[in-house]
């Protein structure tokens, strides 16, 4: 059987209101091969402001915060895509917009950032004027979007698949 190249999928969740929204996250991230979450802005994670174990995370991240590589950014959402982009990541905002790019008709780059936005405001429009590439997922009934925990993980298994 010929050795398949795993794709580099590093995620940005950048201001994720929702603690649970944010370990649910974590938890699809761990299922669908997430290379390393980056959490920016307000966004919860798995320790708290004082490094203390976050219990709502945990209730919903199952343990996967411990699987899952992440880091705090403590740099700017601008600052660290430009590292990113230096480092040779292709950026793709997941955020529904008329321009937006089925995520099913989207070819995967090899080594990509995924960034996804608030659950409100979704990925702001200085985010998205620096992505290589926005994507969004097709709707079919009368809401424009989905959770964004659930289109996170709608995200990760269409583009690591």
């Amino acid at each position: 059987m010929p050795l398949m190249v795993q794709k580099e999928c590093v995620v940005i969740l950048h201001d994720i209101r929702s603690v649970h929204n944010a370990g649910s996250i974590f938890r699809s991230a761990d299922g669908a091969g997430v290379s390393r979450i980056i959490l920016s802005g307000y966004t919860a994670g798995p320790i708290d402001h004082v490094g203390k174990e976050r219990q709502d995370f945990k209730k919903v991240s199952l343990g996967s915060e411990k699987a899952v590589i992440w880091e705090r950014s403590e740099i700017p959402l601008q600052d660290k895509l430009a590292l990113l982009k230096e480092e040779g990541y292709v950026l793709v905002a997941l955020e529904k917009t008329a321009e937006a790019i089925d995520i099913f008709q989207f070819k995967t780059p090899q080594k990509f950032v995924l960034i996804v936005g608030n659950e409100v405001d979704g990925v702001s429009a200085e985010t998205l004027a620096v992505a290589d590439a926005n994507i969004g997922i097709p709707m079919r009934g009368m809401k424009e979007s989905l959770n964004v925990s659930v289109a996170a993980g709608v995200a990760f298994y269409t583009l690591l698949r």
